[in-house]
């Protein structure tokens, strides 16, 4: 791929869920809380996309498009909506087909892409059978308790003519640039890191979720890492990253990459 500011993409994606983060640790919340939630931080991360100009991939869950329809519809108008599963805290193979299925007949138009909830693995035959395009599960690190995907490729590749898109680890060390990494290192250094990466593999795949930018302070079971720098803070945080990396490449959305890639 060539490595121009022109030709380097800027893949800034959310995980669009239900909040189940808080049963993970012990919390007993209903499914309306969990979408609720959601939602109070969907609202103002996308006012931030709108003011810095960022057009986005949103892969989102069935069962949360289901629950908000009319705000999956307005946002498709400016962003690209992706499969991100029909449940978050359950995932089988066919619900690869059903939440596609289901997401397109909310939006009237086709969804290529997915994304796994928790980065987790897929089939790639199943994935191919569903009709994607592309798949961005795949976490090229070692994350203890997760998984250990350190020999992984950290470039975009095709497998059963499905583009895979990793998420972005820096060159060499492999250190994730996810949304923990956005919480925890200090933050002159993650947009540093950020920029590097950028520039050295022509792409940068950055992902969050919405319940990180609302109050958590409630949901005190859950580890103080996760609910580091939440609402304002980490909103303020993220638009100042996405205008600090805007002069070094275009924001893009997944589909619009792959489209790139073939072109390339």
């Amino acid at each position: 791929m060539a490595n121009t500011h022109r030709n380097r993409s800027i893949l800034f994606t959310v995980d669009v869920e239900e909040f189940d983060t808080a049963l993970e640790f012990g919390h007993d919340i209903p499914l309306s809380e969990q979408i609720a939630v959601s939602t109070r931080g969907l609202l103002p991360l996308t006012e931030r996309f709108a003011a810095v100009g960022a057009t986005t991939t949103l892969f989102t869950t069935a069962n949360y498009a289901l629950h908000e329809p009319e705000l999956i519809r307005k946002l498709a108008t400016q962003h690209e909506i992706a499969s991100h599963g029909y449940y978050h805290t359950t995932f089988e193979p066919a619900d690869l087909l059903k939440s596609r299925l289901a997401l397109e007949a909310l939006l009237g138009k086709p969804v290529t892409g997915f994304r796994r909830a928790r980065m987790g693995y897929v089939n790639p035959t199943d994935v191919q059978q569903a009709g994607y395009a592309y798949n961005s599960s795949l976490h090229p690190t070692w994350l203890p308790g997760r998984y250990n995907h350190w020999g992984e490729p950290r470039h975009p590749f095709q497998e059963l003519g499905v583009w895979q898109i990793p998420a972005s680890v820096t060159p060499t060390v492999r250190l994730p640039l996810f949304w923990l990494s956005l919480k925890n290192f200090p933050f002159a250094l993650y947009k540093q890191l950020c920029r590097q990466t950028l520039r050295t593999d022509g792409f940068l795949n950055l992902y969050v979720h919405p319940w990180e930018f609302t109050d958590l302070s409630m949901y005190d079971k859950i580890p103080a890492y996760v609910r580091r720098h939440s609402r304002d803070v980490l909103l303020d945080r993220v638009e100042e990253l996405l205008r600090y990396l805007k002069p070094q490449g275009e924001f893009s959305t997944m589909q619009a990459f792959t489209q790139q890639l073939l072109l390339s």
